[in-house]
Parts: structure tokens; sequence; C-alpha cells
């Protein structure tokens, strides 16, 4: 039996009665519930990027809602009784949808009739909807010129009317995307805006869209999506950017107004700052390094080792650099360690003739761990950062054997 469509012909049904026609039991989410088949239903199943109605039939909640061919399938947190029952909606987040669905309806119009850019497709999420045009990127110009063209009819507070008849009367009242399907079509008409078929829940009036606020624009595939929110989203989005907006003006301390500018010289400085903190980082290394050689003696073959485990942190850089000092004097050969991260870096100068590389991966064999390199310079990382000693003295046993 087909599920008559409630929400077809009036989207601001809140509760209505039904008669429960079939109550089985299954799964959503591999959790049970009852799927419940009503003769009629104010509920919209998710469908044309427009997500489920939630609510209550009887005593039980609406968990989910699927259109499955002709009927409408309530999925349901209890088993229900055949007979009469009735339903509500969860208002506010129907109203919610109403608000997205018809200001997407809008604001693709738009779009489409002032810049040439037709929506491919459109997503309604739980915090900001897309649509994504085809065409070439659109400006900051476009997408303003859009929005301000939305928001124009929306203060105008044009009727938002139901239309029924076939493709083919549609196409002749200048519908704005094409159908091919046959029989009676729904379509939504904005007044002197817009003719779009469409089987979802919207408005009544511009004006209950309330506003809307385009959000972003990237780059998807061969398309360009658009983020965008409407009405209460649109309300909440505007608090929250200008709250953010003042939060990060009183760290820079300047005017709200001055926040971008201030943002680039904070960044400049940064930098900077980042730059000449490298360049220390650097010349400390090797001067530690420069140390390092001075204050140790080659072996019986003329081989310098310097082995160093590093019990406070020392970043990466400050390893590599020394590494790479220790690495310029002839018959060098530099095993140093993190203890802290686990980090392990083996150096030579090429006269010294080891295997860096090779000893590496055997003392990781042995204590665990990832890394890696070339024979004269290699690196890596302990499973477990407390063995660093044990794995540099591993090292020097397997240089001096």
């Amino acid at each position: 039996m087909n599920t008559r469509r409630r929400y077809y012909d009036d989207c601001f049904e809140r509760e209505f009665d039904a008669i429960v026609l079939s109550c089985e039991s299954g799964l959503l989410d591999g959790k049970p519930a009852w799927e419940v088949v009503l003769d009629g239903t104010a509920f919209y199943p998710a469908s044309g990027g427009q997500p489920h109605d939630l609510g209550k039939l009887g005593e039980g909640f609406v968990l989910q809602v699927r259109d499955e061919e002709e009927e409408i399938v309530h999925f349901v947190d209890r088993p229900l009784e055949p007979g009469a029952i009735r339903g509500c909606i969860d208002w506010p987040r129907r109203f919610d949808h109403m608000q997205q669905h018809t200001g997407q309806h809008l604001l693709s119009a738009m779009f489409q009739e002032r810049f040439g850019r037709p929506t491919v497709s459109f997503h309604l999420g739980a915090d900001v909807c897309t649509i994504d045009l085809r065409d070439a990127e659109p400006t900051e110009d476009i997408l303003e010129g859009a929005e301000r063209a939305a928001n124009r009819i929306i203060y105008e507070d044009r009727s938002v009317t139901v239309r029924y008849g076939t493709a083919a009367q549609l196409a002749e009242l200048g519908i704005r995307k094409a159908v091919e399907r046959e029989g009676i079509l729904r379509a939504i008409e904005i007044e002197g805006a817009d003719l779009q078929p469409c089987g979802g829940t919207h408005v009544a009036r511009t004006g209950q869209i309330g506003m809307i606020l385009v959000r972003r624009c990237t780059k998807i595939r061969q398309d360009w999506r658009v983020e965008f929110v409407c009405g209460q989203r649109a309300e909440r989005a505007a608090r929250h950017d200008f709250a953010l907006t003042r939060r990060v003006a009183e760290i820079l301390g300047c005017a709200i107004t001055e926040v971008a500018d201030a943002t680039e010289r904070a960044i400049a400085e940064r930098d900077t700052h980042f730059k000449n903190a490298r360049a220390a980082l650097q010349r400390l290394a090797e001067a530690d390094a420069t140390l390092a050689l001075q204050s140790s003696m080659p072996g019986s073959n003329g081989t310098r080792l310097i082995a160093r485990v590093f019990e406070e942190e020392a970043q990466m850089e400050y390893l590599t650099h020394f590494a790479t000092q220790l690495a310029k004097s002839e018959k060098t050969i530099g095993l140093l360690a993190d203890a802290a991260e686990g980090h392990l870096l083996f150096a030579q100068h090429p006269s010294a003739g080891k295997d860096m590389n090779a000893m590496l991966k055997q003392v990781l064999q042995e204590f665990g761990g990832k890394g890696g390199g070339t024979r004269d310079f290699a690196r890596g990382r302990l499973s477990e950062p407390g063995r660093c000693a044990a794995a540099v003295a591993r090292a020097k046993e397997l240089l001096l054997s």
C-alpha cells in the first residue's frame, strides 16, 4: 500500500493521526529497531540531500525514516500495536531543514540566473550545507553577489508554493532544472525567482529563511563546493565569527577592523623569529660538535668515535647539525641519541670506512624501531626510548668488533 506523504501538502504539520499498518522487528546500525509502516505520515524520509525527520510515534521514538519504493518506513525504538496512533515531528529539526532547503533553492537560483553557475548537487549537513557548482571558479564578487541577491528576496518575504504538473508543463513555466521523469511531478516555486522539482520540505515564505550566509568555496574534483548556512544557523555562525574575531583582536591588542593587518604582522614577526632561532640552533649544534671533537682523541686506528646520549629532549634539527659537523672531520664517527624521544642518528666522514645504514638496521632489529639512510648518514627511532643508551652502546660494540 502506498504511504500518503502528508508533508507534500503541508510542511508545517507538526502532529498527525495515522494507522499503524505493520510493525516488524529488525536492526538499525546493528541495534534492535522496529520497522513501522503507516497509512500516511508527516515524517520526511532521507532524500534529495535532505536528512530524515525525527520525533515520536505514540510512545516510540523515531530513529530513522526511509523511502522504500512506495512506502515510508519508520525505524522506531520499540514495537507498536496495529491501529490508531499519534505522530509528533521534532519541529526545531524540521524547521531548520526547511530553512536550509528553501535557502538552497534560492541561492542556487541566484548563482545560475545571475552568474551562469548551475548547481549539480546539494547536501544538508548537521552544521553546514553545501552546493556543488559547475563551470569556472566563482570569485569572491560572485559569491557575495549571489548571497546579496538571495537575501534581498528573503527580505521581500515572497511566497513559496507547491506546484504539480508534468515535466512538459513545468518546462513551459520556466523550470530551473529539466527532468525526464514521467507522470505528475512536485515542484517548489519561489515567487518571481525560482521553480524547481523537489520532494522536500520548505518554508511558506522567503522571510522564514531568515538569512543566507555563504561561508567558503573549495575545489571538489571538477566542481566548486560552496558552504552556506541559513536562518538560525546563520545567526549562530555570525555570532560565533564575531566572538572569535573579537577574541583575536584582544589577543593581538588591536581593533576588530585591524585584525587582518595585525595578524599578517604577527605572522611576519613569527617567521623572522623562527628563522633566527633555527640559525642560532645550527650555530649552537656546530659549536657543541666542535667542542666534542676537540675533547676527544682518535683511537689506535686513527678513527675518532663520539657517542652521546642526550638525556633531555634534543630537537632532531639540532642532532642533524651536530652530526653533520662531526662528519666533516676526517675519520670521525658520531653516534647520537635523544633519550626523550628515542631518536638515533649515526653519521661518519667517508674516510672512516664504515656503513652507518647497515649498523643502524642491525641495532633497530635488536632493539626494535624503524629507520634507514645512506652509508654515511642514517637515522631512526626506537620503539622504546628508554633503551637509547643500550642501543648506542651496542653500536659502539659493532664498530669496535
